[in-house]
């Protein structure tokens, strides 16, 4: 008898790997099981065992369950989102070098919170152990995979949903009700994001149609948020950000960098420009005609800045309001730059803050702050600026300005 032809070339499931991973790639694309399953080459069945796993009986009655098959993709990163393996491969170099959760996330440019979640999430259960391979499998399985939306899926949940919007209630607010009409059911659960998601997507929810209408933005499409990256500049004329000062002014060790910003009063009708200046907390008033537009603002500035020695006109640091659009017209005048700070951080102007709030004492919000004079400005600056402070050792910053004038061989300061 003749000798049966042997089979040759490779041995077990393995030539099946590249049809799997084609075939999850088409169905990730939104290709259906049978369709993929013929593109692919193999039968639906085996699709489904693939996706869903099987449960096969053996002769003694046991029933072994075979789970679904998990392809992660560990060289391809998706999304700037998501931390690539590389990256975990510098968080776990990081933490066996004891580098701090902070210094990995500024190496890694990351917020520190992400570095945080992804070593308690991914690490070892057991051992507690931090393993960039497993992490990135674990992270790859966990992340969401396409399936039916909650609001289509549940009926009464998609009902009180629609009610609260035809109320003219936001999100937040129809989420936590919930959970106040509900209390002992979990399926009557949902974040804010999932009902914004919901109403731009309505066909594919369940919601009636044009109940973005009811939402206070009225948009009948979402709008994209820029990420910090691609914010576009506020002014025409090109703004210095508070990362591009130098250190010396963080430091505090020189006099002649200000900080500041505009009180406004009723109605945004009136408007007052504060000063003060780090070192000493020394503040000046600017007295401004009307609302305080851009080019009134920056005649008024430059009228205080020529009235100061040269030694005490070196920065000023302000935030992005469009108040500031003449700045360049006003450094040109008075021959000091002018930073900006980070949309809102006020923070970052955290002298000029403080001081505001000290002046709404003198100038109460919701009043109409144009009755004001230059004079009753200057008898403010002057009860302010001999008040003594905590931070400068119980001294005023009328004192602390004038040892610094008699440093300077300066008689008197404005």
């Amino acid at each position: 008898m003749a000798p049966r032809n042997r089979r040759r070339g490779p041995r077990g499931s393995s030539p099946l790997t590249s049809k799997r991973d084609k075939y999850f790639r088409l169905v990730n694309q939104g290709t259906s099981n049978s369709e993929a399953c013929r593109l692919v080459g193999v039968n639906r069945k085996t699709g489904n065992r693939w996706r869903y796993g099987r449960n096969v009986t053996t002769s003694s009655g046991q029933v072994h369950h075979y789970p679904p098959v998990q392809v992660v993709s560990t060289g391809e990163q998706i999304s700037d989102r998501y931390l690539s393996e590389d990256e975990r491969l510098a968080i776990a170099d990081g933490l066996r070098e004891k580098k701090t959760l902070t210094d990995i996330a500024e190496l890694l440019g990351r917020d520190k919170s992400t570095i945080s979640r992804e070593v308690k999430r991914n690490s070892d259960p057991d051992t507690g152990a931090y393993r960039p391979s497993q992490a990135h499998r674990k992270a790859a399985q966990r992340r969401a995979r396409p399936k039916e939306r909650k609001l289509a899926a549940n009926d009464e949940l998609c009902s009180q949903v629609q009610a609260g919007l035809e109320q003219r209630w936001s999100p937040e607010q129809i989420s936590h009700r919930l959970v106040v009409m509900f209390p002992d059911s979990d399926s009557m659960r949902i974040a804010p994001e999932t009902i914004y998601q919901g109403l731009y997507n309505a066909e594919e929810t369940g919601l009636r149609r044009g109940l973005s209408r009811k939402l206070r933005t009225g948009r009948a499409h979402r709008r994209r948020q820029r990420r910090g990256d691609e914010r576009k500049t506020r002014f025409v004329d090109p703004m210095m950000l508070i990362a591009e000062r130098p250190a010396e002014i963080d430091r505090r060790n020189t006099a002649g960098h200000w900080e500041g910003d505009l009180i406004v009063g009723a109605l945004n009708q009136s408007a007052i420009g504060t000063l003060v200046e780090r070192l000493t907390r020394y503040t000046r008033l600017v007295h401004i005609e009307g609302r305080g537009s851009s080019d009134e603002l920056a005649v008024s500035l430059s009228e205080i800045y020529d009235e100061l020695p040269e030694w005490l006109r070196k920065s000023l640091t302000w935030d992005q309001g469009v108040e500031m659009a003449g700045h360049a017209r006003f450094s040109e005048a008075s021959a000091v730059d002018v930073y900006f700070c980070d949309p809102r951080s006020p923070w970052q102007r955290g002298t000029n803050e403080n001081t505001n709030g000290l002046l709404r004492q003198y100038f109460p919000k919701h009043t109409d702050l144009s009755i004001y004079t230059p004079a009753d400005l200057r008898a403010v600056e002057n009860e302010l600026n001999n008040r003594p402070r905590k931070v400068l050792g119980w001294k005023t910053p009328a004192e602390r300005i004038a040892t610094l004038a008699r440093a300077h061989r300066v008689a008197t300061i404005p």
